[in-house]
């Protein structure tokens, strides 16, 4: 039972790993590396905090190999829930969009639904691999410069923005497509309790009891923290629930689901963004009109906020 506890939220992918030698000082470290192709590659990172092995991709910036000395802006892709680090590759055409850019991608894997977060009694520890472990090692190893961006869609929205917000001046621009914002909102609550259950999990795991361990919950609330996002570009962009051509082909069940997940957003991401600009943070939206919560959407608004990405990295 304590072997299941300390490994939900981790894909098997990652547990596989959990033996993996340590170097001295516990540091993390690149085990293997795997090429994909001329600038796409797998590595496996072992993590002290998580005690297992996790996967990342990275597409190698346009100069990767003639500028050898140079460092470069890092852009943080996050994915959803019920999903891993392969998935912007698989679903977008992030390496073509990326195809002339000097920014470093990196898309680490965050457990299915590992919320992006150190878990509250004794359970994985996404928050400090990404950000104690993966951040520095990206710089040690890939040249990877103090000009980042975190760009994540629905789970990996909050996590773009609880890591922006927990971190404040780490990243330049934060960007969550479709993602909730405020966890005091019953119907996020209910989501998560949902959504967490189909995992095997109970999200008290995650942040404690709502009510008993609220002071948590508020540290990883990103509406409890906006004036943290001061030193941030926040972007945030959401449908309206309604289906459109790019969702033909998809069953009732499924078009049903990402109808109401995505329907339930806007109002709470407005009032959101509406507290951002009153504490003078930097802050766009984009709401959309059809718009389920699902990938082809998610392409388009990659496209949308790109110029703006790789403008605030380059400044």
């Amino acid at each position: 039972m304590l072997a299941l506890f300390l490994t939900a939220g981790i894909p098997a992918h990652a547990r596989a790993g959990e033996n993996a030698p340590q170097r001295a000082g516990g540091a993390a470290h690149i085990v293997t590396t795997r090429k994909i192709d001329h600038r796409t590659q797998d590595i496996q990172v072992y993590s002290p905090a998580m005690r297992a092995t996790i996967p990342v991709r990275i597409i190698l910036p346009k100069s990767w190999k003639s500028k050898r000395n140079a460092r470069f802006p890092v852009v943080y892709l996050l994915h959803g829930g019920d999903d891993d680090y392969t998935s912007w590759t698989r679903e977008t055409d992030v390496e073509d969009l990326a195809r002339y850019s000097e920014a470093l991608i990196v898309m680490p894997d965050g457990g299915r639904n590992g919320y992006y977060s150190d878990w509250f009694a004794g359970g994985p520890r996404w928050e400090t691999f990404h950000i104690r472990e993966l951040v520095p090692l990206i710089g040690r190893a890939y040249r990877g410069s103090s000009s980042r961006a975190v760009i994540g869609l629905s789970m990996g929205g909050f996590g773009a923005l609880i890591y922006a917000g927990r971190h404040p001046g780490m990243f330049r621009y934060a960007a969550a497509m479709s993602s909730y914002v405020d966890l005091t909102d019953p119907s996020v609550l209910l989501a998560l309790q949902l959504g967490s259950r189909r995992e095997g999990i109970d999200i008290r795991d995650v942040w404690g009891d709502p009510v008993a361990n609220r002071d948590v919950w508020k540290a990883h609330n990103p509406a409890s923290m906006v004036t943290s996002f001061r030193r941030t570009h926040v972007h945030l962009s959401a449908g309206d629930g309604s289906h459109g051509a790019a969702d033909r082909g998809r069953t009732p069940d499924v078009l049903l689901v990402s109808k109401v997940a995505e329907w339930m957003l806007p109002r709470q991401i407005s009032k959101f963004a509406a507290a951002l600009r009153s504490e003078g943070v930097s802050t766009t939206t984009h709401f959309y009109r059809p718009g389920t919560h699902s990938w082809p959407y998610w392409q388009q608004e990659l496209h949308a906020v790109w110029p703006d990405v790789t403008r605030i990295l380059e400044r």
